[in-house]
């Protein structure tokens, strides 16, 4: 049996191997007891510049295209009435007559005035032709000869005179009888068979419907809005609008805008558009309402769904991913709100990343594992800011 002569330095070796491994270990544990750093997955999105058509609304004034109120020019009794409200007439066709027993007789004493005037013209001229053989052989003076022709020339004189007032006797005879200018619709008769009708008495209205214009006031922004779409996409047919009636129903036929005014409201800052629409049916009528829709194409727009922006006092803002998949808060200048989306006019730039959902729970400067999604901007959009006014 071997006898162990440096025992001292034999424990100092194990001992030292013993701590080694129990370091070891301990490194291990701690290692498996550290919390591990995850990095959460977020849908995100790519801006692209895409074509859009922007849908505006507005509250329209419907116009027919001919509106004439009729008013008596004459005074009298309303003697007959041969139309009925709604009626629809044609142009020429008698509608009211008022008595005429006055302007008749008018017109006959005018008659007789005339052919009083002219048998006295007559008289006088056979005077002068006397006279002027009396003077040619110098029985009576020249002077007697002048003043012969002079009564001739005021007899002929009071023949124009009473011609002139038998024309405005016999116009006055026609204006007893009240006459559609042109083809349309009857509006309401406030006055009946009997009444007293003084001179520009309101009798009715007539109303040509087969095209009815619709009024509505864009505002200023819009309206360089509407320009620059028809510059930019070379096409007239951004003209075409739609018209939404008062229950909430579509017209089936389309309008098209025809002119607008020349020059913005001082009070609105809008200026009035007109568009004209075909109405086959009669069916709007003159002086109701609806709701025009118009539309406006975008060649290079870019949208930001509503989903992934967050307002701070007014402002709007995104997070936008780094090309190491860090987040920042950027802001943006928004052109217009639609119903699920922004139109971007500054701040924002086609090619960005932009997280898609999950915003509340994002903050600024962290690492995310994006993933690349395709929000459905689709190609059309409709705003829902209500109808401009």
């Amino acid at each position: 049996m071997k006898t162990i002569t440096n025992a001292p330095g034999y424990v100092a070796v194990i001992c030292a191997f013993l701590l080694a491994g129990c370091t070891v270990n301990s490194k291990e544990n701690a290692d498996k007891n550290a919390p591990k750093i995850t990095v959460d997955e977020f849908p995100v999105i790519e801006l692209t510049a895409q074509k859009a058509e922007l849908h505006r609304e507005y509250v329209g004034d419907i116009n027919a295209v001919r509106n004439v109120e009729i008013y008596a020019r004459v005074k009298g009794y309303l003697e007959q009435i041969y139309v009925d409200e709604g009626q629809e007439v044609r142009k020429g066709q008698l509608l009211f007559r008022i008595n005429d027993e006055e302007y008749e007789a008018e017109a006959a004493k005018a008659k007789a005035n005339l052919q009083s005037a002219i048998a006295e013209a007559k008289a006088a001229e056979l005077e002068v032709s006397r006279i002027k053989q009396l003077v040619d052989k110098k029985v009576i003076s020249k002077i007697e000869w002048e003043v012969a022709e002079a009564r001739l020339l005021a007899s002929q004189a009071r023949i124009e005179e009473a011609r002139s007032a038998q024309t405005n006797a016999a116009i006055h005879m026609s204006r007893t009888r009240i006459k559609a200018p042109f083809d349309g619709v009857i509006n309401r008769i406030p006055y009946k068979v009997g009444s007293l009708i003084d001179e520009g008495t309101l009798l009715t209205s007539v109303s040509d419907t087969r095209f009815v214009y619709v009024y509505f006031n864009v505002s200023e922004n819009e309206y360089l809005e509407f320009i620059k779409s028809r510059k930019q996409t070379g096409d007239t047919d951004n003209r075409i609008v739609e018209l939404q009636l008062a229950d909430g129903s579509e017209f089936p036929e389309k309008g098209r805008i025809q002119t607008m005014e020349g020059e913005f409201d001082e009070g609105t800052g809008s200026i009035a558009f007109r568009a004209q629409f075909s109405n086959p049916g009669k069916l709007l009528k003159h002086r109701s309402s609806g709701t025009i829709r118009l539309t406006n194409a975008v060649t290079d727009a870019i949208l930001v769904p509503q989903k992934a922006v967050f307002e701070i006092q007014d402002k709007s803002y995104v997070y936008v991913v780094g090309k190491d998949n860090q987040v920042k808060v950027k802001s943006f200048v928004p052109k217009s709100r639609f119903s699920d989306y922004y139109l971007v006019q500054s701040g924002l730039k086609e090619g960005d990343r932009v997280v898609y959902e999950g915003i509340q729970s994002l903050k600024d400067n962290v690492k995310i594992l994006p993933k690349l999604v395709k929000a459905d901007t689709g190609k059309s959009v409709s705003i829902d800011e209500g109808l401009s006014l």
